[in-house]
């Protein structure tokens, strides 16, 4: 029999053994055994862990546009430190007439002093601003627990015993959610998780029964593409995502100073008088102040070693300029996948660099 032709017994996905974070990956001594699983329904199974996979566009097209083809509720899952780069765009129309509940998660890396009353009224306005009227939202933390059992309830009000969707970006924590619900609410989670096709597709979904009727089915995540994740290792992405509260830098600017973000992205202070900018990155990137004069020369020599990441410096993308002229106070200027630089006061003329393909927008202040 030919690996193409050996199925999962868990999902029905065709075993594949070359690359660990496809669809499908089993090492070669799974082949051996009677009955061949791959290696996320064997976490699944046995650790009660489920692990996003990468789909394609056209595969999460198809994913949700059968949602809305269902009676369902729709749990729509973002990162509060990446709220616009952990955005699932369109996804209001592929709904069709399914409620949306919005969740944002990883509350814990905000700083404690922000009220999350604040960051809900926040969350709702941006949500408005893209197209999306959610009929309520929710903050969690999944890594800590934060907020898990409201929302549970929450859940359990809007779907009206009706079945769940959950769906979210990678990098997003969904599924992390997914197994703190699991573990929380599960006597013995493999015992009741079963693998199931969507409709007109071949990606497999996560099915855990509620009742006897209903069931909530955790859908592929998918990587968006203008997130910085795309342009890092592994290793490199557990620096600049954040694991703990991040701590604000708060630098004082002349005229013509730059501030490098490790070696991925930096920001050109062009004109405005001495001001102050609030930094929101992962306390493990290293940020660099320098001459705008210098900045360049800076980057040639330096880029992998004083600025890092990445180490890579060769085959790490050119960065692409965008220039903005901040007219309200309390503006971000947002870098996806990376972090954010507040700016307290209107006036600023600024310019930032980013590989190109990552998005870089303004957005009214977080915090």
């Amino acid at each position: 029999m030919s690996l193409e032709q050996i199925k999962c017994v868990g999902c029905g996905v065709s075993i594949q053994t070359e690359d660990k974070e496809a669809l499908g990956y089993a090492p070669l001594s799974a082949l051996t055994k009677e009955l061949p699983i791959c290696q996320r329904c064997f976490r699944l199974k046995h650790y009660n862990e489920i692990h996003d996979v990468s789909l394609t566009d056209d595969d999460y097209r198809k994913i949700v546009s059968s949602i809305g083809n269902e009676d369902a509720l729709v749990v729509k899952i973002v990162d509060i430190f990446d709220f616009s780069g952990s955005w699932l765009p369109g996804l209001h129309r592929y709904a069709g007439k399914n409620p949306i509940l919005l969740v944002g998660n990883k509350l814990d890396l905000l700083p404690k002093s922000v009220n999350p009353n604040k960051v809900i009224h926040w969350m709702k306005k941006e949500a408005k601003e893209l197209g999306l009227k959610p009929i309520d939202v929710q903050l969690i933390s999944a890594e800590k627990g934060y907020g898990i059992e409201e929302l549970a309830e929450a859940i359990d009000h809007y779907r009206q015993g009706k079945d769940v969707y959950v769906v979210g970006c990678t990098n997003t924590g969904k599924s992390t959610f997914i197994n703190r619900l699991i573990k929380q609410y599960g006597e013995d989670a493999s015992d009741f998780i079963t693998t199931s096709h969507f409709p007109g597709t071949t990606l497999d979904l996560i099915d855990i029964p509620l009742d006897g009727r209903s069931h909530m089915y955790d859908t592929p995540g998918i990587i968006n593409h203008h997130q910085m994740a795309h342009y890092v290792s592994k290793k490199e992405l557990n620096i600049i995502m954040p694991k703990k509260e991040i701590k604000p830098m708060v630098f004082q600017l002349n005229e013509m100073q730059t501030l490098f973000f490790g070696g991925l992205a930096r920001m050109d202070y062009i004109k405005g008088g001495k001001q102050s900018f609030v930094c929101h990155f992962s306390n493990h990137l290293n940020i660099h102040r320098t001459k705008t004069e210098k900045a360049d020369e800076l980057y040639e020599n330096h880029l992998g070693e004083m600025l890092a990441p990445p180490e890579d410096a060769a085959n790490f993308p050119k960065l692409k300029r965008y220039e903005f002229m901040i007219k309200e106070s309390k503006t971000d200027v947002v870098i996806s996948g990376l972090g954010w630089v507040t700016f307290p006061e209107a006036g600023a003329k600024v310019v930032f660099h980013a590989p190109e393909g990552v998005a870089v927008t303004v957005r009214k202040s977080l915090i």
